[in-house]
């Protein structure tokens, strides 16, 4: 459990770094809501939630825990200096309107060429589609945050999607505790390795075929 959430920490880590001042941002569930809590107060960044929030903060401490003050997520949340409150119809306004600068997703699956499937696993209870559906045709970048493997070590990056897709648009960046992916024209570039593995280990755990950066890094957070 501890390994596990420390990858989560790694993945939200480094997108907190993609997130710069004057960017409006919505976190999906899971790990995009460690993301506040890795933001430089800082740093500007206007994080929306489609519950009806524009300046959501970080994570209360356990004596400051409101439940009036939820996100979309039902995670208890603060509020920064200035932040607004409305309704989920207005939220969704935002985020059909290309008002929404960055979407960072959680998935089930992402295929090489960047389709997500992040709301359906077949034969099983339906997740729920959530905002999703709204948030990939509508926002102007979407991040994806995702662990490498599922729990039972089946790469998560695939040839082509098994489950459900969330729509057609591609994600444009991928980061998981191994490695940063971007999507550029439709093919899976690896961008940054984690100091942690290697090349041929990203390779043996990635189904996704992909290319990689002539300018390879390694993966800082």
């Amino acid at each position: 459990m501890k390994k596990n959430h420390d990858h989560r920490v790694r993945i939200a880590k480094r997108i907190a770094k993609e997130l710069t001042a004057g960017m409006v941002v919505n976190l999906g569930v899971g790990i995009p809501t460690l993301i506040p809590d890795f933001l430089d107060p800082n740093q500007g960044v206007f994080l929306q939630s489609e519950n009806g929030i524009l300046g959501m903060g970080p994570t209360p401490a356990d004596e400051e825990i409101d439940m009036d003050c939820i996100s979309a997520s039902k995670h208890p949340v603060t509020l920064d200096l200035g932040a607004s409150i409305f309704s989920s119809s207005d939220s969704f306004a935002m985020i059909r309107g290309g008002h929404i600068d960055v979407a960072v997703l959680g998935a089930l699956q992402v295929s090489e060429k960047g389709e997500i499937a992040n709301w359906a696993v077949p034969g099983k209870d339906i997740l729920g589609v959530g905002g999703a559906m709204d948030l990939v045709p509508g926002a102007k970048k979407i991040i994806i945050a995702i662990t490498h493997l599922t729990k039972d070590h089946s790469p998560k990056l695939v040839k082509e999607l098994t489950y459900p897709s969330s729509g057609i648009r591609s994600a444009e960046m991928i980061v998981t505790e191994k490695a940063v992916f971007s999507i550029k024209d439709g093919v899976m570039v690896l961008e940054e390795i984690a100091e942690d593995t290697s090349l041929e280990e990203i390779m043996a755990t990635t189904e996704a075929r992909f290319q990689i950066a002539e300018n390879l890094k390694y993966m800082h957070v």
